[in-house]
């Protein structure tokens, strides 16, 4: 079982990138991979929100957004801090634009109503306290009913110690990509992560330390 720090993930996405993986495959690879286990885990859902923020984990949710869409399913994306900023989340927010998926901003919603919410706000570079508009974001999410699929980490909590900001996410699913992160097996963060599911995303092995 191979765990790693977030410079160590770093440096694999680099060499796989060097190797020919771009980083937008790979995010078109975690993203993939993610929807394929909410099917399986949550095979009966038909309405998905996906809450983004404005990074990389973003990006993945926008993924996943546009697979469900695909699929003739309900898709909401919030955009909980705002538009993307990384290339590779603008891209993907862009192929959204032709598919029915609702695309509102933190602030407009009322009501939520989801089977399943993806947390795609902060990813393994998150560090420190939620800002005023992460602690709104993850209270919404873990305020609603449905089942919280969370993108390699539960938002909140710092992938290389476990430690979990006041008002973190609370996932019944975490899925992490390509390889689990000290999040994933220190004790005080497994009440937040609820089930690890560790997924491929094509990077190959000789990429790895």
């Amino acid at each position: 079982m191979r765990i790693v720090t977030v410079a160590q993930m770093k440096q694999i996405e680099k060499n796989a990138d060097e190797n020919g993986l771009s980083y937008l495959q790979m995010m078109e690879n975690a993203g993939t991979a993610a929807y394929q286990i909410i099917r399986t885990e949550k095979a009966d859902a038909k309405r998905f929100v996906v809450m983004a923020g404005k990074g990389n984990n973003g990006g993945d949710g926008f993924v996943i957004a546009r697979l469900a869409a695909q699929d003739g399913f309900s898709v909401s994306v919030i955009l909980a801090e705002g538009q993307p900023v990384t290339t590779d989340a603008k891209m993907n927010f862009e192929r959204l634009q032709d598919l029915p998926v609702t695309v509102q901003q933190l602030d407009e919603i009322d009501k939520l109503d989801a089977d399943v919410i993806v947390d795609a706000l902060y990813g393994t570079g998150f560090h420190g306290a939620l800002r005023p508009s992460g602690q709104k974001a993850c209270a919404r999410i873990n305020a609603l009913d449905g089942y919280v699929i969370a993108l390699d980490l539960p938002s909140g909590l710092q992938a290389d110690t476990g430690i979990a900001a006041e008002g973190s996410v609370r996932a019944d699913i975490t899925i992490a990509f390509d390889s689990l992160k000290w999040v994933h097996v220190e004790e005080q963060a497994t009440e937040y992560c609820g089930k690890t599911i560790l997924v491929d995303i094509g990077i190959p092995e000789h990429c790895h330390p």
